[in-house]
């Protein structure tokens, strides 16, 4: 686990994110973004900065499940989860997240494809 910034639409997050988290919020440009990571534990939040109040706060910020039925997206892809992040002071939203799954997940088995020489 390491501390990193994970930068949203209205702000940025401070957490302690694994290594393939970081994988994930990497977009080639410099900043890790919190949209690509998924769904946080409020636990490995640390700080959240809010560009309306332009404001850093030493608190996690407030999570925000959005209703769902479980609403499928693409062919074995499903929405479970949609979510944001929250200012503690004003509300304004930092970022947003989704958790998806497959709805087969041994669609994929069996499907072995040669390696690239």
């Amino acid at each position: 686990m390491s501390e990193v910034k994970l930068e949203g639409s209205g702000g940025y997050i401070i957490a302690d994110v694994t290594e393939e988290q970081a994988k994930k919020a990497d977009l080639g440009v410099g900043k890790l973004f919190l949209a690509p990571v998924g769904k946080l534990e409020e636990q490995s939040m640390k700080k959240h900065y809010c560009k309306i109040c332009e404001e850093e706060f030493d608190t996690p910020p407030k999570v925000h499940l959005e209703e769902n039925n479980r609403e499928e997206v693409a062919d074995n892809l499903v929405l479970v989860e949609r979510g944001q992040y929250t200012c503690q002071k004003c509300n304004a939203v930092i970022g947003e997240y989704r958790v998806f799954e497959k709805k087969d997940e041994s669609e994929d088995i069996g499907n072995a494809r040669p390696k690239e020489t």
